[in-house]
C-alpha cells in the first residue's frame, strides 16, 4: 500500500493563541491604513507552534522547522485559508502581500508573537495552494521598506520573478520497497558509483535547445540512461531555487524550494521516485556555506543582518560575492539543519553533497592578512561552523540512519569523515581531492615522461585510508578554461581515447567510492557548457561509444566484484604487488574482498608500449582469467589481451608467493580473478 509523504505534523491542530498575551501590532502611519479594525480581521490569531517549538527553535535545536514556519493551508473555525509564519525579530511591522489583496501592505498584517521569538504569523481566509506572495517588512533599522520572499517557502515564481508560492509537500510515495532496504546500496561497504547531473544541461529539448526540459520529461530519458550505464547513484547539482543561471543552482534564494524553471515540488518528487523504483540513490547538493545578496533573499532580510554575520570579516565571502551564515546564531542553525532533514524527510533523498566544506572551517579561507578574525583561542577553525557540521550530521544520522552525507573538503583536516563521538565531524564519506588533482596531473603528461613521476599515481595510497574517501571527476574539472576530461589526454586520436579508458580503470579499481560528472562516460569533447545540452550526437561515433562501453563494464565489475567494494575504505581490501616499475610506467595491486577467492589483481601499462611476456606476482595458485580490458575492441581497443590460459608458476616475484607471465595491452588496464574452476 502507497504511504504519503505527508507526515502528521503537516495537519495541525488548531492552537488558537491567547489574545490577552499577544502584543497587538499598531498600523504604521504612513501606510495610510484608512480601516484598520476592518481590515486587521482578515488576519485570524491562529498558531502552529506551541512553547516547546519556541523552546527548540531559540536553544538552535529545532530541526524540522519547515513545519512550522513558512505558509501552510490549513482549517480554522470551518474555513480554508493559509498560516503565514516568518522570523523577523528586528521587523516593527509585517505583513503578507500578493495578488488576492492587490500587493497591498496595509491589509493583510502579520501579529508578533509575545515570547520574544521574533516571529510574525497569523492565518489568512480563503486563499490556498498557488497563492504567490511576500512578505512586506517594515524594519527598526531606520524605517527600511523591505519586500522579501519566504525563506521557508516550499516553491517560488519562475525567475525572473521573485514571489514564493503557497504550496505543499503531499505525494503519493511509491518507493517503498527502495526506502525499505536503502542500507543495503547506500552502506560504506556498497558499491557506489555516482553520477554527477546538472539537470538543466544534461539534455534540453530536441525541438527547441533553448527549453529546459522538467522534471518529469528529464525522468523519462535520465532514468533508463543512468539504469543502463549502471551507475547505483545520481548526485543532482544544486536544484533548491537560484535565480542566477551562471551560478550552477550554488548562489540558493530558496533553500526549502525546487528549481521552478524545471517543475513543481511533485514534479521532482516523481523524478527521485522513478529513480529509486530502478534501484537508483539521489543525492544532492547542499549549500550552507554561502547565500547570495539578492533583494528578494535572505540578506538583510528584517533590514538587519539576521541570516549572515555582521561582521564582513566573517559574513562576507570575497571569492564568491556572497554572505556566509552567522553559524554561532541558534535560529540560523535551526534553519540549516532543518533544510538538510527537510531535504530526506520530504523529498525522499539518500544523502547530501555538501558544498565548499573548507571554506566553512576556516575563518581565513581566501582572506589575506588582517582580513579575518581569530577564534577564541586565536586559531583558524571556524569553531561554529564546526559545530553546526557536527550537530547537522548527527541530526541527518539519527533520523535517517541509513542515508549519506559527503564532504567537498581539499583540505587536511582531519576526521572530517569519522563519527563526532570520536571527534570527527561525522560525514559518511569526503571527497579525495588530492587523489584528482594528482591523477589528472599525471594522466596530462606524454607517457614518454610519466616514469619520472610514477609517485604521483601511487602517493594517493599514503592516506587512502585515513578518511572515507569518494574519488571524484566532478564538474570542476571540465570548466573554466580546463577543457573536457577527453580534451586533457596527450597523443593522438587513439591514445587520447586509450589514456581516458585507463583513468577509468585506475579511479574503479582504486579504493574508495567513485563520482563521474555527466559527459565524461562519453567522453565529450568540448567544456561543459551549463547554457547547452551534452553532445548527444558524439556517441554515433566509435571512440565515444567505446567510452561509454567502457564505463557500463567498469560500473558492472564494481557491482559484481566484492573487491572492489567490500573493503571501500580499509587497507584490509588492497595490497600493493609492485609500484616500483618506472621505466616501463607499469603498476600492479590487488583488491581484497570479504571472501579471499574474490580477490583481484589489477594491472596498469601506462604506456602505448605492449608487454610480451611481463612477469607479476600473485597470491595464490591456479588459473586466473582476465575478467576486464580496457583495450577491448568492443571499447575502440587494440585488441591486445590475455586469451591463453593463465596459469601460475612456482616463482616467487614481488614477495608473492606465484607469479604468472602476462601480455600487457598498450595505455591500458586489465583485471585479472582467479578461476572457479
Amino acid at each position: 500500500m502507497a504511504k504519503s509523504a505527508k507526515t502528521k505534523t503537516e495537519v495541525v491542530a488548531e492552537t488558537p493563541v491567547p489574545k490577552k498575551t499577544r502584543k497587538k501590532t499598531e498600523p504604521l502611519e504612513d501606510l495610510a491604513i484608512a480601516e484598520a479594525p476592518a481590515q486587521l480581521q482578515a488576519v485570524e490569531n491562529y498558531s502552529r507552534f506551541s512553547e516547546f517549538d519556541i523552546y527548540l527553535f531559540k536553544s538552535g535545536k529545532h530541526f524540522k522547522l519547515y513545519e512550522k514556519l513558512g505558509s501552510h493551508v490549513a482549517e480554522y473555525k470551518g474555513v480554508i485559508g493559509t498560516y503565514f509564519a516568518v522570523w523577523a525579530p528586528n521587523a516593527h511591522y509585517v505583513s503578507v502581500i500578493g495578488n488576492f489583496n492587490g500587493w497591498e501592505r496595509g491589509s493583510h498584517p502579520l501579529s508578533s508573537r509575545w515570547d520574544g521569538s521574533g516571529i510574525w504569523e497569523g492565518f489568512v481566509p480563503n486563499i490556498g495552494r498557488g497563492e504567490v506572495y511576500k512578505y512586506f517588512i517594515k524594519s527598526m533599522n531606520n524605517g527600511l521598506e523591505l519586500e522579501k520572499s519566504d525563506p521557508f517557502a516550499l516553491w517560488c515564481e519562475v525567475a525572473p520573478q521573485t514571489a514564493s508560492v503557497v504550496w505543499d509537500t503531499w505525494y503519493e510515495w511509491q518507493d517503498e520497497g527502495w526506502m525499505r532496504n536503502r542500507r543495503k546500496h547506500n552502506s560504506l561497504t556498497s558499491p557506489i558509483s555516482v553520477y554527477e547531473v546538472h539537470l538543466a544541461s544534461w539534455m534540453r529539448d530536441p525541438d527547441n535547445p533553448e527549453r529546459f526540459l522538467n522534471y518529469r520529461e528529464i525522468a523519462d530519458s535520465l532514468v533508463p540512461y543512468v539504469k543502463e550505464m549502471g551507475f547505483t547513484h545520481v548526485e543532482l547539482m544544486p536544484i533548491m531555487e537560484a535565480p542566477y543561471p551562471p551560478s550552477w543552482g550554488y548562489q540558493i534564494t530558496g533553500y526549502f524550494s525546487c528549481a521552478s524553471r524545471m517543475g513543481n515540488p511533485q514534479d521532482l518528487m516523481y523524478l527521485i521516485e522513478r529513480l529509486h523504483l530502478e534501484d537508483i540513490g539521489v543525492y544532492m547538493d547542499w549549500v550552507p556555506s554561502h547565500f547570495p545578496g539578492d533583494a528578494h533573499g535572505l540578506y538583510n532580510f528584517d533590514g538587519t543582518h539576521l541570516y549572515e554575520h555582521a561582521d564582513p570579516r566573517k559574513g562576507y565571502h570575497p571569492d564568491w560575492k556572497s554572505y556566509i551564515f552567522n553559524y554561532g546564531r541558534n535560529e540560523v542553525r535551526s534553519f540549516l539543519v532543518s533544510n538538510a532533514v527537510f531535504w530526506m524527510d520530504r523529498y525522499h533523498t539518500d544523502g547530501l553533497r555538501v558544498d565548499a566544506v573548507a571554506s566553512m572551517l576556516y575563518l581565513d579561507y581566501s582572506r589575506k592578512h588582517g582580513e579575518w578574525i581569530p577564534n577564541e583561542f586565536g586559531g583558524r577553525e571556524n569553531l561554529e561552523a564546526i559545530s553546526l557540521m557536527k550537530e547537522m550530521n548527527e541530526a541527518v544520522f539519527k533520523d535517517f540512519p541509513d542515508a549519506q552525507t559527503i564532504a567537498e573538503e581539499s583540505t587536511a583536516f582531519p576526521g572530517v569523515s569519522r563519527p563526532t563521538y570520536l571527534g570527527g565531524l561525522g560525514f559518511g564519506m569526503k571527497w579525495m581531492m588530492g587523489w584528482m588533482n594528482d591523477t589528472l596531473k599525471y594522466f596530462e603528461k606524454d607517457p614518454m615522461f610519466r616514469r619520472w613521476h610514477q609517485d604521483q599515481i601511487t602517493f594517493s595510497l599514503v592516506y587512502a585510508f585515513s578518511e572515507n574517501f569518494m574519488l571524484p571527476l566532478s564538474h570542476d574539472e571540465v570548466v573554466y578554461g580546463k577543457g573536457s576530461l577527453i580534451g586533457k589526454m596527450p597523443g593522438d586520436e587513439w591514445q587520447r581515447f586509450a589514456n581516458l579508458r585507463l583513468l577509468f580503470t585506475y579511479m574503479y579499481t582504486h579504493p574508495g567510492t567513485k563520482l563521474l560528472f555527466m559527459g565524461g562516460e562519453f567522453a565529450q569533447t568540448r567544456e561543459w557548457n551549463f547554457q547547452q545540452s551534452l553532445d548527444w550526437h558524439l556517441l554515433d561515433h566509435a571512440p565515444h561509444k567505446g567510452v561509454q562501453e567502457c564505463v557500463k563494464a567498469l560500473n558492472s565489475a564494481l557491482r559484481n566484484q566484492p573487491a572492489l567494494h567490500d573493503y571501500n575504505f580499509s587497507p584490509d581490501g588492497f595490497e600493493w604487488i609492485d609500484s616500483q616499475d618506472r621505466d616501463n610506467c607499469i603498476v600492479a595491486y590487488s583488491r581484497k574482498g570479504l571472501n579471499p577467492s574474490d580477490t583481484i589483481v589489477v594491472v596498469l601499462n601506462l604506456t602505448p608500449v605492449p608487454q610480451q611476456g611481463y612477469r607479476i606476482g600473485v597470491p595464490s595458485v591456479g588459473i586466473w582469467e582476465e575478467v576486464f580490458n580496457s583495450d577491448a575492441p568492443s571499447f575502440y581497443g587494440s585488441g591486445v589481451s590475455n586469451t591463453q590460459v593463465i596459469e601460475t608458476q612456482p616463482e616467487k616475484w614481488h614477495n608473492q608467493p606465484q607469479s604468472v607471465v602476462l601480455t600487457l595491452p598498450p595505455l591500458a588496464g586489465i583485471i585479472l580473478k582467479k578461476s572457479a574452476k
